[in-house]
């Protein structure tokens, strides 16, 4: 598999579209007043998700794991314009940051934040969901997936991001959150209710497709 160095990542974002200065500004900033700063989707995954979202048009998005607003603002901008994103966070001090940059990218009446569990907030939902990113607590990724499996229309579709989890999963000393990662892993593949496919972008994206 080709190795992705930064010379030729230099060579890849520079025949890409380019990213849009309220996103860079968000991606420098949360590198530098927030904690675990790789966390943050960046320019490439968020190109995509941002393409995946627009391919699929949705009304309806919903995003387990926040962070600082990137992937959200990338989702929604490819929402049908009268569409709402449904993200969940559990670091309630991120909610200033999260604000700002929904709030100036124009976002503030497409996007619904909900602060708190995942786990708990998620069966409170009444709503058929097109798409569905999952990038929270990796121990939980299963019982994300389990959540919201009936909230997903037919056809619709659940990215999960991490789903490499640094190479991780392959190795055969595992901490607690490679093993949720592999046992999501390991869950979706056996799933013949989906159609389901790994990217190797950054550190690993499974598209999922409810059948």
């Amino acid at each position: 598999m080709l190795t992705i160095d930064d010379q030729l990542l230099e060579y890849i974002t520079s025949y890409s579209s380019p990213e849009d200065p309220l996103l860079s500004e968000l991606y420098r900033e949360t590198h530098s007043k927030v904690l675990y700063p790789r966390m943050v989707s960046g320019h490439m995954q968020g190109r995509l998700l941002e393409f995946i979202s627009r391919m699929i048009q949705p009304a309806a998005i919903l995003e387990v794991g926040t962070y600082t607003g990137y992937s959200a603002i990338c989702l929604a901008k490819g929402m049908k314009p009268d569409g709402k994103l449904h993200t969940i966070e559990i670091n309630d001090e991120l909610q200033p940051v999260i604000d700002k940059y929904i709030r100036r990218a124009g976002l503030k009446d497409n996007i619904v934040l909900h602060f708190g569990d995942a786990g708990n907030i998620i069966p409170t939902l009444k709503i058929r969901f097109d798409l569905v990113f999952i990038d929270a607590d990796k121990q939980h990724y299963l019982d994300y997936y389990q959540l919201v499996f009936e909230k997903v229309k037919p056809g619709g579709y659940i990215v999960a991001d991490n789903v490499l989890w640094g190479g991780k999963v392959i190795s055969r000393s595992q901490d607690k959150e490679t093993r949720g990662i592999v046992a999501f892993n390991e869950f979706v593949k056996n799933d013949n209710r989906v159609e389901k496919l790994i990217l190797p972008v950054r550190d690993g994206l499974m598209l999922i497709r409810k059948k």
